[in-house]
């Protein structure tokens, strides 16, 4: 089995001429970037951070092993960066990691899977689950309390409470 791994930032961009790069990060400090070891790109290939400097609330400038210019920084625009799943330190307790939530049961409020947790998405208003049905039509709802009243790592399942429709609505 592949291990699991989370996203931790994207290039957006090269930063000067010597080789760095802008990375928009999602870890909760730009510099957690580099805490986990090496990072993967969705292609598998392996960036070694030599430096890297905070810049805004959520991104960093970085300097990357082998990226010696301009050229070779805006090769990497837009490339995703991972690290394994088992980089991460253990959550707290009663926290999770949204790479968590992939894969577990989705059940009603009744205790009936009606699904599974297919992926987790953030298009810029919030976190949303995409719940894949038996049919394997899917569904997203948003990631807040009332749509989402329990979440159980440990017995593999989530609590989805699915909006209601009304007649004639897609």
């Amino acid at each position: 089995m592949i291990e699991p791994r989370v996203l931790l930032g994207v290039v957006t961009g090269a930063h000067g001429i010597k080789g760095e790069v802008k990375v928009k990060t999602f870890t909760a400090f730009p510099e957690g970037l580099a805490d986990y070891g090496p990072l993967t790109t969705e292609a598998g290939h392996t960036l070694d951070v030599e430096t890297l400097r905070p810049a805004k609330a959520d991104e960093a400038v970085v300097r990357f092993a082998g990226v010696a210019d301009r050229n070779a920084a805006e090769r990497l625009k837009g490339q995703s960066l991972y690290v394994p799943r088992s980089a991460l330190p253990p959550p707290d307790e009663g926290e999770f990691y949204l790479t968590d939530l992939i894969g577990l049961s989705a059940e009603d409020a009744a205790g009936q899977v009606i699904g599974t947790v297919k992926a987790v998405h953030n298009f810029g208003a919030g976190d949303m689950l995409e719940i894949e049905f038996p049919d394997k039509k899917t569904e997203f709802v948003a990631f807040t309390d009332a749509n989402v009243p329990a979440v159980d790592i440990a017995g593999g399942r989530v609590v989805i409470v699915l909006p209601a429709y009304t007649e004639g609505e897609a």
